[in-house]
């Protein structure tokens, strides 16, 4: 095994964020997220992260093969629809520091890449002051048509690390699914860890 592990912020990550794009839809196609994603769409969300000097991609490579990322930024330089609950629930956002997604290839999980993803990015938002760490997670109905019969939450894995769910803390956000002609609005609800 040849994996690298590595942090990038801000500009750093550009050479990266074409293979972070295609890595993103291909494992985000899976249930729940069903995301039938574009690279356009993926570049101009990317580019969030590029242009915050404070954010992190965490890369994970085999060789010169990108097999996995995970990527975070300040809750204040995040798009709207996720400060929004944060402000009002009394947090500010200004405090908070935001996980976005960790995606890894399939043939690579469960070698404990996932806990240094969440290691990196909580190092990462400490040494920028940060006590209060979040992530967002779709919510599907547990009869969701597309719902694999092994499916497994990650709710325990979050659990361990400290996180906790919030109910009453839910932003809305659209895309495509694959068995969808067009994008909709799914209910994220969030996870917060206290510093």
């Amino acid at each position: 095994m040849s994996l690298t592990i590595r942090r990038v912020s801000g500009r750093q990550a550009e050479p990266w964020l074409d293979e972070v794009a295609a890595l993103r839809i291909r494992v985000f196609r899976d249930f729940p997220y069903l995301y039938d994603g574009s690279l356009d769409y993926e570049r101009s969300y990317l580019n969030e992260y590029a242009e915050s000097d404070r954010s992190v991609i965490v890369l994970a490579a085999d060789g010169d093969c990108l097999i996995g990322c995970s990527t975070g930024l300040p809750l204040g330089d995040a798009d709207a629809a996720f400060r929004r609950p944060f402000i009002e629930a009394g947090f500010d956002p200004e405090t908070v520091f935001y996980f976005g997604e960790s995606v890894l290839d399939a043939g690579w999980r469960g070698r404990g890449i996932g806990h240094r993803f969440f290691d990196e990015r909580q190092t990462h938002a400490v040494n920028l002051g940060f006590k209060l760490t979040t992530f967002c997670a779709v919510q599907r109905p547990d009869d969701h048509p597309l719902r694999p019969s092994d499916y497994r939450p990650l709710d325990g894995f979050w659990r361990k690390r400290g996180y906790r769910p919030r109910p009453d803390m839910v932003t809305h956000f659209g895309w495509k699914d694959i068995d969808q002609p067009v994008a909709t609005d799914k209910p994220m609800q969030f996870w917060i860890r206290p510093g």
